[in-house]
């Protein structure tokens, strides 16, 4: 969400004229976030979110994107809403990129989770996963396991540039994954990086979900493997496994996990360690030293990576008893 294209004053209101929103009064770029340019837009019927979608977002995705969240939303889910303009259409251009603008959802994301938060986010997530029941439109995710050893070939020469024993770690798990990766599974629409900054809350509360650009259609359960990462580590890299069993019990008390998905989260769950250890890794040795954002260190999820692959069971995680 850093500003990579700016937006005239002119330009800007001609595009608010042609929603029913009011006047335009203000308006500021949002400096957080790496993959779109976004501003904060007041008029007088209040503040919206403004998203102009920059080359990594390809813009024949965005009528899922788009569509999922009006769905999500038609369905209980609380996440930023596109608004449609006077002619119907909630996807136009300004500046010389697609762009929508969406409703403002209030809160804050929080930078030290607790139990509490965990718990919350695994109900929030069980929602959404049965919220886009019945949404009508696909999308494969292109960072699922097919899309891992491309996206690591296109670097696997300058690994070691990282760590020494890197390229190793990769190519050994990577054949392991591929081997061993759960078929079968209950799969749906899910967010797919549903890190803390895309969960606002209103102290302990939690006031909804952002961020549906990488959402896509997968097994439900990958998606809880990748929220246990993102959630359940703490900066030194420990598994916080009562944050996890905040999770899981969140999760189950809206959608119980089958037998299948129970016995394959530690597979999901290094397959999303792994995930995510390439992302950076690629972000890492491709990123512009004077760049508008710093990549993540591709190491955290080594560490996170390493654990997983001691795990046995979801127990280890926080989730004990059978299947309901």
């Amino acid at each position: 969400m850093a500003v990579y294209t700016e937006v005239g004053d002119e330009e800007l209101a001609s595009f608010i004229a042609s929603y029913d929103l009011g006047d335009l009064l203000s308006f500021k770029g949002i400096a957080e976030g790496v993959e779109n340019t976004n501003y904060i837009v007041h008029t007088s019927k209040g503040p919206f979110i403004l998203t102009l979608y920059e080359r990594r977002v390809e813009a024949a995705d965005l009528p899922f994107y788009l569509g999922l969240m009006e769905h999500l939303a038609e369905h209980g889910v609380t996440c930023p809403t596109p608004v449609r303009d006077a002619h119907g259409k909630n996807l136009s251009r300004i500046s010389g990129r697609p762009a929508a603008l969406v409703t403002f959802l209030e809160g804050f994301w929080v930078r030290r989770p607790t139990a509490a938060h965990c718990a919350a986010v695994g109900r929030a997530l069980a929602e959404l996963h049965l919220g886009g029941e019945g949404f009508g439109l696909r999308r494969s995710n292109a960072l699922g396991l097919a899309g891992w050893r491309p996206l690591y070939e296109r670097f696997a020469d300058r690994a070691g540039e990282i760590a020494p024993d890197l390229a190793r770690l990769i190519e050994e798990e990577l054949a392991f994954l591929q081997e061993n990766w759960p078929q079968g599974l209950p799969d749906g629409v899910i967010h797919a990086d549903l890190f803390p900054d895309n969960v606002f809350f209103i102290g302990d509360r939690l006031s909804g979900l952002i961020d549906f650009y990488f959402a896509c259609n997968d097994a439900l359960a990958y998606d809880i493997a990748v929220s246990l990462n993102a959630w359940c580590f703490e900066k030194d890299m420990s598994f916080n496994i009562t944050k996890g069993q905040a999770f899981l019990r969140g999760y189950e008390d809206v959608r119980p996990l089958s037998a299948r998905e129970r016995e394959a989260m530690p597979l999901l769950a290094r397959g999303a360690a792994m995930r995510f250890l390439l992302t950076r890794a690629y972000d890492w040795l491709n990123t512009p030293k004077d760049a508008l954002v710093s990549p993540k260190n591709p190491m955290e999820y080594v560490r996170r990576l390493r654990f997983h692959q001691g795990v046995r069971s979801i127990a280890e995680y926080g989730l004990n008893g059978m299947a309901k």
